[in-house]
């Protein structure tokens, strides 16, 4: 004899009671509520800034300093809303490398100025012109900096300068490591803690030479 549906919804909830909580299977709505619209995986694939975390532009006072390529780079990007992750995306090159380019202390090849046209809508003459020749490096700021997120790099090589070539001596031997042959880059980690900074500084090792 078949049951009533108010039977059987009685009946289902029993057992649902009598099961211990570790045996109960997880909502669908739980998975359903991580999977993204295409349209939102549009938008995060663009990495467009969030109304609480702006994308980074150029401060003003520092301009002179700067190439000219600095002030076209960074305009086209406030006018696009764009992250440097979405740039280097675009340009098969990490975000530091990138923001490094925008700063005028990296040197950009012609794929880069082609990306960076199609992107930014830049005109490509326009930008050949504005990045040719080679990068007059570190004249970005003063030392120490005054700049207190970049003042906290400074002092941890302040406080672990001497730490760190105690150790790398030991590993690697009488030598320094390069920032030449060197990469960079910055991933954010988060846990029940807070939020995290990993800084990853990859150089080769140069002995020094003995003469």
């Amino acid at each position: 004899m078949s049951l009533s549906r108010s039977a059987l919804l009685s009946n289902c909830l029993a057992q649902r009671a009598l099961n211990p909580l570790s045996r109960r299977v997880i909502v669908p709505s739980i998975a359903v509520s991580t999977q993204l619209t295409p349209g939102r995986q549009f938008h995060q694939s663009r990495r467009m800034a969030s109304a609480d975390k702006p994308v980074a532009k150029l401060d003003s006072s520092l301009a002179p300093r700067l190439p000219s390529s600095s002030v076209t780079l960074f305009d086209a990007k406030k006018e696009k809303n764009l992250t440097f992750e979405a740039i280097a995306k675009k340009l098969g090159r990490d975000e530091v490398a990138v923001a490094a380019l925008f700063y005028g202390q990296a040197m950009a090849n012609a794929e880069d100025i082609k990306n960076l046209s199609d992107l930014l809508g830049i005109p490509a003459d326009k930008l050949e012109s504005q990045l040719a020749g080679h990068p007059d490096r570190g004249r970005t700021m003063d030392m120490p900096p005054k700049e207190p997120l970049i003042y906290r790099l400074y002092e941890i090589v302040q406080n672990y300068g001497y730490a760190y070539k105690a150790v790398l001596n030991e590993k690697f031997g009488d030598g320094i490591m390069s920032a030449i042959s060197f990469s960079t880059n910055v991933k954010k980690e988060t846990d029940d803690k807070g939020d995290w900074v990993v800084i990853t500084l990859r150089g080769k090792w140069l002995p020094f030479t003995r003469f």
